[in-house]
């Protein structure tokens, strides 16, 4: 079994592994408050990550190799993550007399039920969710399964930068985790019942997750996302991939790039927001949302926030989850504010540390 949903207690850098970067964050934790102590962000050679799958594990390696030198981390064990799409969970019922290594045993027994791979080909990992609401003599369990390559790739990509992975976890439950410390920051009272969407904008995949008082959250993802900005500004100005992507972050670009470019480039980002929705509604009981929460790298460009409230008549927030801690004095403070929405995910692995 592999410990997806498993609980760790070393220290553990969280190495989000998406399509265009790296991004690291150690975190320490004193009296309930968090400390980030270091944090990176690390480019990948094109295509060395499609679809978040490894494709090219030595250059994964090498920039996890950069990335742990430039951010002085003595840390060598990570928590890394799968894409929710990349695993399958069901909930089954099991005997509540059983014990882990038992319910370990009975579940291999019948996995196959439940997972259309050889079992041999598959990481399996289970978690108890508690007593089955249908009979007493029953327990609710959590099962996860991942083909083993998907797992396999990234604990070769951490070895080769030097770090070994203690826990591999899934995409949605990292963003629910780093969810909580972003909650407290605009919801009132009933702020437990309320529905929030958290919509992830990466470089070419958006995930939307739907976080109820339900338990597991719902999650779509769509192929868009900040690269078409990127190669829209690199065709109409004739630039690399590399200068692109630097003058979409730090500007400089010709006076009709904001409402010939950025401006279309907005409207596409709503109308996918819009679309994410529309799918979670007609799949469950709710037709709104009460808030909605921005993150990925897109995110971070000005006025999107406002625009998608406008349009869509919601509460919409930029992802920050590192608004209520301190920060260790090696820590770019203004660099961590800017990533900040595109780090949910590797905070929700670094906070693996403390369950």
């Amino acid at each position: 079994m592999f410990s997806f949903l498993s609980k760790r207690s070393n220290i553990m850098l969280g190495l989000d592994i998406s399509s265009t970067s790296v991004k690291l964050l150690e975190l320490s934790r004193s009296g309930g408050k968090y400390r980030v102590e270091s944090y990176g962000v690390e480019p990948l050679p094109e295509n060395s990550v499609i679809e978040k799958n490894i494709s090219d594990v030595e250059g994964v390696g090498e920039a996890i190799q950069r990335l742990i030198a430039r951010s002085k981390t003595k840390v060598k064990l990570a928590a890394v993550a799968v894409a929710g799409s990349a695993v399958i969970t069901r909930t089954i019922e099991m005997p509540s007399n059983l014990n882990d290594a038992q319910l370990e045993e009975s579940l291999r027994s019948e996995a196959d039920q439940y997972i259309p791979y050889p079992l041999e080909e598959v990481a399996l990992d289970f978690e108890v969710r508690g007593p089955s609401p249908r009979s007493e003599e029953q327990v609710e369990v959590l099962l996860a399964a991942c083909r083993r390559e998907n797992v396999e790739m990234r604990q070769a990509a951490l070895e080769i930068g030097g770090l070994k992975a203690k826990v591999v976890d899934i995409e949605a439950h990292c963003m629910q985790r780093a969810f909580d410390l972003v909650r407290e920051q605009f919801t009132g009272e009933g702020g437990e019942d309320q529905v929030i969407a958290i919509i992830d904008i990466g470089a070419t995949m958006t995930t939307l997750s739907v976080l109820t008082n339900s338990g597991t959250p719902y999650t779509r993802e769509q192929l868009f996302g900040g690269k078409q900005l990127t190669e829209e500004i690199q065709r109409r100005y004739s630039l690399s991939v590399e200068e692109a992507g630097l003058a979409k972050k730090q500007g400089g670009l010709p006076d009709d790039y904001e409402t010939e470019v950025l401006q279309p480039f907005k409207e596409a980002v709503v109308q996918q927001v819009t679309r994410s929705l529309q799918f979670f509604y007609s799949s469950s009981t709710h037709d709104d949302v009460d808030h909605i929460i921005l993150a990925g790298g897109t995110a971070s460009i000005e006025g999107l926030g406002d625009m998608v409230a406008a349009k869509l008549g919601t509460p919409t927030s930029i992802a920050n989850p590192f608004v209520n801690m301190s920060l260790s004095p090696k820590v770019n403070e203004v660099g961590l504010h800017n990533d900040a929405p595109a780090l949910m995910i590797a905070c929700g692995l670094a906070m693996r540390s403390f369950d």
